[in-house]
């Protein structure tokens, strides 16, 4: 990854709590905090336009300008409004100092590839899986190939082949993925005759009616 393609323009804020906040978004800003190894936490300002060009890929790495130097961080979590879209649905970035070279703990998309054999579903248990890898080389997503898979096949996150350097952190017993065959509905025949006590119930229930008919006639 080229963090030149990463690059973000920032600003120093002094202003704080939720007015400062709305304001900041009306002005097509994004508020953001910048913590990590041992310093005091930055409060910035980015565009919101630049940020939501930045973020679509998880585990984002971007090269901070702040004040003529630069500053490489990760994010680790993006506030969204659940009711807007696009730009203006970010509405705060947590960012982490991260050095080149250090390594860093990250949750990654798994990408299933392929399809598994006829008549079979795939029962996806594990969305992400939980690695250690070099900031500057965390991958967009693992992949997992399920071509040609049959009935009962399952594979574990142990068995995932990571990225070169990479660390696995999730349980090697973990399921990710695993190959079922949908069970077929049971069907109900409305012309199926009753079973043997069945009939005999219904038919004493229709004597106990008549004879509830004849005491009450006399």
């Amino acid at each position: 990854m080229s963090t030149d393609d990463n690059k973000l323009s920032s600003e120093i804020r002094s202003s704080f709590g939720k007015g400062a906040a709305r304001k900041l978004r009306a002005a097509g800003k994004v508020p953001a905090v910048l913590y990590g190894h041992g310093t005091e936490p930055q409060h910035l300002t980015f565009d919101a336009h630049d940020v939501f060009m930045l973020v679509r890929r998880s585990n984002a790495v971007l090269d901070l300008q702040i004040e003529g130097s630069s500053q490489l961080a990760l994010v680790k979590d993006i506030q969204r409004n659940p009711v807007l879209q696009g730009v203006q649905a970010i509405e705060h970035l947590d960012l982490v100092i991260v050095q080149r070279g250090e390594k860093v703990t990250v949750d990654v998309p798994v990408h299933l590839e392929g399809e598994s054999a006829p008549g079979t579903i795939t029962n996806f248990e594990s969305t992400s899986i939980s690695i250690e890898v070099e900031a500057l080389h965390i991958p967009d997503s693992i992949t997992v190939s399920i071509e040609g898979l049959e009935e009962g096949a399952h594979v574990l996150a142990g068995q995932v082949e990571l990225p070169k350097g990479a660390t696995l952190l999730t349980d090697p017993g973990a399921l990710v993925v695993g190959i079922i065959v949908p069970a077929a509905p049971v069907l109900e025949d409305e012309d199926a005759a009753p079973a043997e006590g069945e009939t005999a119930e219904a038919e004493g229930e229709g004597e106990s009616e008549e004879s509830t008919e004849g005491e009450s006639a006399e």
